[in-house]
């Protein structure tokens, strides 16, 4: 499938929308402060907040420069708001009022008239008609002034060179210099209506493109998009092609209410969503709804270690928390503790209910439950209630990538079964809360529950619990290897997968992902859009590209299917009939030659490879065989379908026509993830011999070496692709020895021959060409 990663728009289609839509609104806080703004209208907006402590803000920003949106769908970056001026009306409630002391603010971040670095802090209250609460607001940006009480000590805003905006929401009770916990919990929110920009840079241009859908579904995640509207979300799954099921993260860290246990620390012990975070699922599955998208909410074991009860998480066998490798770290939370699970149950009833609510098909997913690992190999099977199952004198395990004794493997399947029987417990919560009509999902991530490092830990982290039909459906993520390149680790991985859990492809998804790094796009997302095209291939119904910030952050852009060199009609068939010596081949280039004035000449070679002609009307030397070409000419439509043909000039990797053995020709060298490899033939020395790849190999000839030594465990894929088992290791030199066909085609959709002239002895020209088939 074509992709390309786009860095900017080169004349795709655009549109104009007025500066300040509230869908581009955003907003940001400190945690544990919760906030999340949605889209209620055209022109309006609503931010939901939740603050703890006294001295937390909410901001409700706007961007000059779109930072967050593909570049094919973001607005242009203007920081001109001369002559500009945004009106709307605000009400709000739970927050302080626009005419108190910290009341909203409008923060403007830029430059001078100088161009030095400034900020502006423009009192709203002091543009505003109506009530503390229920006021129209007029922002003239060119006469506009921060300061507390206008026109005294006022500052008047430079408007031409303005980075951001964003409007300060406090809680009552704020304190900017406080470290300490609001009496209660302030839950507050403000609607801005009637949003309007007018003057003279009053719109905006912004990318409008509108992919065709491709097949492929997408990834979002709570944690990456709390900040964004859903509207902002959808639309860029929209243009980008993205239809039908969306599989979304709700995350570990914003969507759960905090509350304070005795010593005052915020913990998510009762399992109740966070304000925000019900509004903006709710606005979401709405919008999902009118749209036509599938949400399939996931839910994981996976909770921020700063909020999570310390007796849930998981523990190694000195004590110590299971901890990843997130900044601020995330924790696990333990299978053995009832109260954890019973979270989660109750989450997942909630997530029920807002897809039922926004009369959506109900669906699920319970996302990578697993025991932890440290990365040292201490897995986290000992905090206290997995203890009092597994019992006092159970073993520890101190490296699960060393051998394992029969106590040790005994204790990782009773820790496979603990884990099998929550999963069940959360799904059939799922299942009791939708009343039966739902689907539930399971997610593994192969990488780790299938480690050849630590080769006994599927017992604990893919436990046969798990096996067909236990789930209704199977979604299998294995991106830390697709971005490695460690092939044979992926294709081992499937087959275990089956072997162990046994569903069947139609009820199984595969999710490619994920670009960590901007840096480090170029290489990986051609590996995650092949990853796409294999699971496709392997008749996986469902493929998810894991995530949209990802997405959006390095341009990627999947093009719809078109009909190319890969979809050719060709029939594996051999040629019927033997050529004779009389039969023509013509190898072919193309190159460009220029010649100077000077009379020099430069010349470019335009193809890496020849192209061959034939003419095998010579060969003919029968009526009969005459009869055997028109039949097979007919079956081929003319030149409609392609056949493989024997070159009886160039057929073996052993110099032209010789025996093939298995040191032949060099066909790649291991990297230790590698397991494929193109078979190729080399003509010519030196450094830059012309390779010719070979698709089209005599299956029952091809022979293969790692250093010298003859090769078995591999399979001959199509294309002339070889797959090993196991990658050969690193430094070692893969050769093979094959003979092989030429695909080509009737040059032509006519066939010209006559009786007489062949009777008379001369030869029909019935000339073919070579296809060029993809690598």
């Amino acid at each position: 499938m074509a992709f390309w990663l786009a860095q900017k728009r080169d004349g795709e289609e655009t549109d104009h929308i007025q500066r300040f839509d509230p869908r581009f609104w955003t907003v940001d806080f400190p945690r544990p402060t919760m906030a999340s703004v949605v889209t209620t209208g055209p022109d309006s907006l609503r931010v939901d907040v939740e603050v703890h402590h006294a001295s937390a803000l909410v901001g409700l920003i706007w961007d000059s420069e779109d930072r967050l949106d593909h570049p094919l769908l973001a607005y242009d970056t203007d920081r001109d708001y001369s002559r500009t001026t945004l009106r709307f009306r605000w009400r709000s409630g739970g927050v302080i009022p626009l005419d108190a002391v910290n009341g909203p603010t409008l923060t403007i971040e830029g430059r001078d008239s100088g161009g030095e670095p400034h900020s502006w802090f423009v009192r709203l209250w002091n543009y505003a008609s109506g009530t503390p609460e229920d006021a129209l607001v007029e922002l003239p940006f060119s006469r506009l002034s921060g300061g507390w009480d206008l026109p005294e000590g006022a500052d008047p805003v430079h408007p031409s060179d303005i980075d951001r905006m964003f409007i300060s929401i406090a809680p009552p009770g704020f304190d900017p210099v406080s470290s300490a916990l609001l009496p209660d919990r302030a839950n507050g929110w403000v609607e801005l209506t009637g949003i309007a920009c007018e003057g003279d840079r009053a719109m905006l241009k912004i990318g409008d493109v509108l992919l065709p859908p491709h097949g492929i579904g997408m990834a979002t995640a709570y944690d990456d998009c709390y900040n964004q509207t859903p509207a902002r979300v959808l639309r860029t799954l929209r243009g980008l092609g993205y239809r039908g099921a969306i599989t979304h993260y709700v995350g570990m860290s914003h969507y759960y209410r905090l509350f304070p246990d005795v010593g005052g620390t915020l913990l998510a012990f009762d399992a109740v969503l966070a304000g925000p975070a019900e509004a903006w699922h709710a606005a979401y599955f709405g919008l999902c709804k009118a749209q036509g998208y599938a949400p399939i909410p996931s839910l994981s074991y996976e909770l921020l270690a700063q909020h999570c009860p310390a007796d849930w998480q998981q523990r190694a066998a000195n004590g110590e928390y299971a901890r990843t490798g997130w900044d601020p770290p995330s924790t696990l939370l333990s299978p053995a503790n009832d109260a954890a699970i019973d979270f989660l149950c109750r989450i997942a009833g909630h997530f029920v209910d807002l897809l039922r609510n926004a009369g959506l098909p109900l669906s699920f997913q319970i996302g990578e439950p697993w025991w932890w690992v440290m990365p040292e190999g201490r897995i986290c099977l000992y905090d206290d209630n997995a203890l009092a199952i597994f019992g006092a004198d159970m073993p520890v395990i101190e490296d699960i990538r060393a051998p394992l004794n029969a106590d040790e493997q005994l204790l990782l399947d009773k820790a496979g079964e603990l884990l099998a029987a929550s999963t069940a417990r959360l799904r059939d919560a799922v299942r009791e809360a939708s009343g039966g009509a739902v689907e539930v999902m399971l997610l593994v991530f192969t990488p780790t529950v299938l480690d050849p490092s630590m080769p006994e830990a599927h017992r604990a982290n893919m436990p046969v619990g798990w096996a067909w039909p236990a789930y209704d459906r199977l979604q299998v993520e294995d991106y830390d290897w697709l971005t490695a390149g460690a092939e044979a680790l992926r294709k081992a991985a499937y087959d275990t997968v089956q072997e162990r859990l046994g569903y069947p492809l139609q009820h199984q998804d595969y999710i490619s992902g994920f670009v960590l790094k901007a840096s480090d796009a170029e290489a990986l997302w051609p590996r995650i859009d092949v990853g796409l095209e294999e699971a496709m291939a392997r008749g996986v119904p469902r493929c998810f590209v894991w995530a949209s910030p990802q997405v959006c952050r390095d341009g990627y852009t999947r093009l719809p299917a078109v009909q190319d060199e890969t979809m050719q009609a060709f029939d594996d068939v051999l040629y019927p009939l033997a050529l004779g010596k009389d039969a023509g081949v013509s190898p072919e280039f193309s190159t460009s030659i220029s010649v100077t004035a000077s009379g020099h000449e430069r010349r470019s070679s335009q193809w890496t490879d020849a192209r061959l002609r034939f003419d095998v009307g010579p060969g003919l030397r029968s009526e009969a065989e005459l009869g055997v070409l028109i039949a097979f000419f007919r079956a081929r439509r003319g030149a409609a379908r392609g056949f493989r043909l024997g070159d009886p000039f160039d057929h073996s990797s052993n110099g032209m026509t010789g025996t093939p053995t298995m040191l032949d020709q060099r066909i790649g060298v291991g990297d230790g993830l590698t397991a494929s490899f193109q078979l190729v033939k080399r003509y010519g020395d030196g450094d830059e011999p012309q390779v010719r790849p070979i698709t089209r190999p005599r299956a029952d000839t091809v022979r293969l070496s790692i250093d010298g030594a003859e090769a078995s465990a591999w399979t001959l894929r199509s294309g002339g692709i070889v797959t090993f088992t196991s990658a050969p290791p690193a430094g070692s030199v893969i050769r093979a020895g094959f003979l092989f066909d030429v695909p080509v085609r009737f040059a032509e959709d006519r066939l010209d021959i006559t009786g007489a002239t062949f009777a008379a002895g001369e030869a029909p020209s019935v000339p073919l060409i070579e296809v060029r088939e993809v690598a």
